[in-house]
């Protein structure tokens, strides 16, 4: 299906591995000039020069910066000062028991999964509703609406995100513009596959068999009983980007394989 999003361009925060990285080139598959972000420079011009070569009819960029750092924020909207859709991707996680997060550990959280974000929010946004065409997205986890209690810091301010998106979506009302949140559930990152390694070390298993062990011992409420694959949030992304999306506003969408038991 043809996203019609061919020469739209998108900064993807995070992008130079796992989920953010495939969102980047799902985008550049329909033809978008995706902006590559990450702290390390030479990893986000590995990336572009990634995508260039497999998708050389569009223009990807580099877009290296801190966005935690407010300076290095600013520094990006003078290089890049129009997009027409932003994925607030970028974030952090750490298993942590509710008595060692403290306050420093809860502004850091803040800081980076939503403060960063509101900031790109805020400055793409207007610009969003005056051109009458954007896609804000704000890509969260099933914890925002079932915290495991293992890393509370994460879980609330993956809830944040969805007030924020919200709260932002009543903003574009008449427009062509659309905020929304999206919450995958477990995903196959090089971390997570890194991990299951380590758990079951067994040259005669196959990943596969790893993975399915581990989802029946650790997940057993999963549905699909793997872990989601990265280019499968990156193709839902594509879709709510795209001109064929526009009636989600504001809309908390789960793809968690079954992991919330709630119908809603």
């Amino acid at each position: 299906m043809d996203m019609d999003l061919k020469n739209k361009t998108a900064l993807v925060t995070g992008s130079t591995r796992g989920i953010g990285k495939a969102i980047a080139i799902e985008l550049a598959k329909e033809g978008v000039n995706v902006l590559i972000n990450g702290r390390n420079d030479e990893e986000v011009e590995r990336t572009v020069k990634e995508i260039k070569l497999e998708f050389p009819d569009t223009v990807p960029q580099n877009a290296t910066a801190d966005i935690v750092d407010i300076q290095q924020r600013e520094a990006l909207f003078k290089k890049h000062p129009q997009i027409d859709i932003l994925v607030n991707n970028m974030g952090i996680y750490e298993i942590m028991k509710y008595e060692e997060v403290d306050d420093e550990v809860w502004e850091k959280y803040i800081r980076t999964n939503v403060l960063s974000a509101n900031g790109l929010s805020k400055f793409y946004l207007p610009k969003m509703i005056k051109n009458n065409f954007g896609r804000i997205i704000f890509i969260a986890s099933e914890e925002a609406v079932m915290p495991s209690g293992q890393m509370p810091q994460y879980c609330m301010t993956k809830s944040m995100l969805l007030s924020l998106s919200k709260s932002l979506s009543k903003l574009t009302i008449g427009k062509e513009v659309t905020v929304n949140t999206i919450m995958p559930g477990p995903s196959l990152s090089e971390n997570v596959q890194q991990i299951i390694e380590r758990i079951y070390p067994n040259e005669n298993m196959t990943f596969s068999e790893k993975e399915k062990e581990f989802m029946t011992t650790n997940l057993p409420q999963s549905e699909i009983q793997r872990f989601i694959k990265p280019t499968e949030i990156g193709r839902l992304t594509a879709f709510i980007c795209s001109p064929y999306a526009s009636a989600f506003k504001g809309s908390p969408i789960r793809m968690d394989g079954g992991m919330v038991p709630t119908i809603f």
